[in-house]
């Protein structure tokens, strides 16, 4: 039986919740792996020994204590799909393409993998349905977040603003380093009555057309589009890059691993 990780390993958000809901998003203690992806590496698509990632996996998946993982092939789109039938399709072999999951059921646990982008992690008060989504951020601009909770509050049978969310660690504010052409996406994106706080998400950088851009702030303004109260929100405190010892950062080191945000419902 393969070990699990320690409290200490990982991030647990801090909801009062249903006793059912489970989630951690976990970090880069905890594995095998050797540097430089040292060492809870979860991601196949590095370079990292495959005997490790699988390792690293088998213990993550451990901690849960479930056996039905919905481990999607993220492409940086807004596609949301059911868990189930991405835990069937991977029983078959088949891949699912997609940067979010939800379910209803006990046992599947929706999954998002990250090394700078933002895992948000949602629930119902009730721990009806529960959901997990990968927001880079072309897929925080396209919807996916909004996406999530509503495909979430569909399954739970409740509004969406009754839901809670989870902001996992990645790229803070001071390091999300973009062009005027992420700007401009969120900003003409962004509902009318939100384009001004969106535009003020985003901070000159010094060099011509470069801005610095709070990933977290432009995941709230979504968040507040679809009645998710600010009380309602937690996380959103961490910075991947900077804090090097805690989070793997693609930015950071271009080789590195990935941590996984993971959150189910038990029986």
């Amino acid at each position: 039986m393969s070990e699990v990780l320690k409290p200490a390993d990982c991030l647990w958000p801090a909801w009062k919740v249903s006793q059912r809901v489970r989630a951690f998003v976990t970090t880069r203690a905890g594995g095998v792996s050797r540097a430089p992806y040292d060492s809870l590496n979860l991601g196949f698509s590095t370079e990292d020994d495959r005997d490790a990632v699988e390792e690293n996996r088998r213990r993550a998946v451990a901690s849960t204590g479930a056996s039905e993982i919905a481990w999607l092939s993220q492409v940086h789109s807004a596609q949301v799909e059911g868990a189930a039938q991405v835990v069937a399709r991977r029983a078959r072999g088949e891949a699912t393409r997609a940067d979010a999951s939800v379910t209803d059921r006990s046992g599947v646990v929706c999954v998002a993998m990250a090394a700078d982008c933002l895992p948000v992690l949602f629930c119902d008060d009730g721990g009806r349905a529960v959901g997990a989504a990968h927001a880079g951020w072309r897929g925080l601009a396209a919807g996916v977040v909004e996406k999530t909770g509503e495909r979430v509050a569909a399954l739970a049978g409740v509004s969406t603003s009754t839901l809670n969310a989870y902001l996992g660690p990645a790229i803070g504010p001071t390091a999300f380093e973009v062009g005027d052409d992420v700007l401009d996406a969120f900003v003409s994106a962004a509902q009318a009555g939100q384009r001004d706080a969106t535009a003020r998400a985003f901070v000159p950088a010094g060099a011509p057309g470069k801005h610095f851009a709070n990933i977290y702030t432009l995941a709230r303004l979504r968040l507040a589009d679809i009645g998710i109260d600010a009380a309602r929100i937690d996380g959103g405190t961490h910075c991947t890059v900077t804090e090097n010892a805690r989070f793997f950062s693609y930015r950071r080191e271009r080789v590195t691993g990935r941590m996984t945000a993971m959150i189910w419902l038990a029986d």
